[in-house]
């Protein structure tokens, strides 16, 4: 009984890096952000899985509609327990506004011990996105899927499987349109790609 996942990060938004889109409406890719997650789909050609799930995201259903794309038309699943980090207000600012706020910078420093304003821990992510995956390591043969979520929500996933604390979040990278692949099973699991970028 083992599965093998394929952690999907979306591609970029129009001024990834500039703000915090957490949550907020109407966050769709971009020209450039489309031309990435098609070739992310293209990528993906070469990977044998059976269903792909997307966070409600519009990001990350526009990523997986050009991943379904590419494999022919796959249905795509929305899964809410793949959802971004709920920042509440946070949302929609830009960085160079909350590194003027404490409790950003709180959180920052210590995700295991803060919350976000509208009251989610990293912690209260992992178990929601670890909670969604271990039913499929447990079924019988080889499963196999894809994920399309966010940075930190597949920081969690990996840090947990990697048996990281949650405030090693910055240890590694999760590039837009990446690729980080585990198998996990009854026995435990373990990374075997991480942070493939494809464009």
């Amino acid at each position: 009984m083992t599965a093998t996942i394929y952690l999907l990060r979306h591609a970029a938004h129009d001024n990834v890096g500039g703000y915090l889109a957490g949550r907020a409406p109407h966050v769709h890719l971009g020209p450039d952000g489309l031309a990435q997650a098609d070739r992310l789909g293209a990528r993906l050609i070469r990977e044998r899985f059976d269903s792909l799930f997307a966070s409600p995201r519009e990001r990350t259903q526009e990523t997986a509609a050009a991943v379904a794309a590419a494999r022919g038309g796959m249905q795509v699943e929305t899964a809410e327990a793949l959802d971004e980090v709920d920042f509440g207000v946070w949302s929609g600012s830009t960085f160079d506004e909350l590194n003027k706020r404490d409790d950003w910078r709180r959180w920052n420093t210590l995700r295991s011990m803060e919350q976000t304003p509208a009251g989610e821990t990293m912690l209260d992510v992992q178990r929601r996105a670890v909670g969604f995956i271990r039913p499929f390591a447990a079924r019988d043969g080889d499963t196999r899927l894809a994920l399309v979520s966010h940075a930190d929500v597949i920081k969690a996933i990996v840090g947990h499987v990697l048996g990281l604390p949650i405030d090693a979040w910055q240890r590694f990278d999760i590039a837009p349109a990446s690729i980080t692949t585990l198998v996990v099973g009854d026995w435990g699991g373990k990374v075997l790609t991480l942070n493939e970028i494809t464009a």
